[in-house]
C-alpha cells in the first residue's frame, strides 16, 4: 500500500501494550483504537500503515507476503509453525501455556485423557513427549467449563495470574511453555524492505532493551 511498511496489530489483550510499545518507540497510530471503524490507519508521521486483526490470522497474512509485518503471542507462532522471520521478542504479554484440571483431580498420562484447548497441534506435540494418548477437543471459547461438564479431563491454555482457574476450582499440573509477543517480518519484505523494517527493529529493540 503505497510503498510503506505495513504492520498487523492484534485485537484483543495485546493491543494496547502493543501500541504503546510502538509509542516509545516513536510510532504513534492515529485513531489508534479496536473499536474504529477504519480498516487502515497510519502512524502520525505517516511512515507505517496498520490493520488490526485476529492475533490468530495474523502469521498467516504476514506469511504470505500480504501483510510486511505483525506483532503476535508465541503462543500463535507455536500452533501455527508459520514461515516468518522473528527477529524481536517484544517482551509484552507475558503469560504461560499450561495443562490444568479440576482441584482433586487424579489424572495419568498412562491412561487415555480427553485434553479441551485452542491448541491442538501444540497439545498433540507437547503430550506426544509424554508418551501419552489423548482425545483432542478443539474449542474456540472458554476451555475452562469443559472439564466441569465432563467433555474433556484437563485443558490446555494460557495463564496470566491464574485468577480464572482458580475461580474455576482449577489448578496448574504443568507448564508447556512461556509465552510472550513477537514482531514478526514477512521473509520477502526483511530483504526488498530491509530499511525500512531494520529502522522499526532498531526502534523498537531500543525500547524493549530499556525496559528489561
Amino acid at each position: 500500500m503505497n510503498g510503506k511498511l505495513l504492520i498487523a496489530m492484534p485485537k484483543g489483550r495485546l493491543y494496547d501494550p502493543a501500541a504503546a510499545l510502538l509509542g516509545r518507540a516513536g510510532v504513534v497510530i492515529a485513531n489508534k483504537g479496536t473499536q474504529s471503524r477504519v480498516l487502515v490507519l497510519e502512524d502520525s508521521e505517516h511512515r507505517y500503515q496498520f490493520v488490526t486483526l485476529k492475533p490468530i490470522d495474523i502469521p498467516v497474512y504476514v506469511e504470505s507476503g500480504v501483510i510486511d509485518a505483525g506483532i503476535v503471542g508465541t503462543d500463535i507462532l507455536r500452533e501455527l509453525e508459520s514461515d516468518v522471520n522473528e527477529p524481536l521478542d517484544l517482551q509484552i504479554g507475558k503469560c504461560r501455556l499450561s495443562v490444568a484440571a479440576p482441584d482433586g483431580r487424579a489424572v495419568s498420562y498412562q491412561q487415555n485423557i480427553s485434553v479441551a484447548t485452542k491448541y491442538p497441534h501444540t497439545a498433540s506435540k507437547f503430550f506426544a513427549t509424554r508418551n501419552a494418548h489423548v482425545h483432542i477437543v478443539r474449542l474456540e471459547g472458554s476451555v475452562e467449563i469443559a472439564p466441569l461438564l465432563g467433555l474433556a479431563d484437563v485443558i490446555v491454555d494460557l495463564v496470566e495470574t491464574g485468577r480464572t482457574l482458580r475461580e474455576n476450582g482449577m489448578s496448574i499440573l504443568e507448564d508447556i511453555a512461556q509465552v510472550s509477543a513477537k514482531l514478526i517480518v514477512n521473509r520477502t519484505s526483511m530483504k526488498m524492505k530491509s530499511g525500512a523494517i531494520n529502522e522499526l527493529i532498531s526502534n523498537l529493540d531500543r525500547v524493549v532493551y530499556a525496559s528489561s
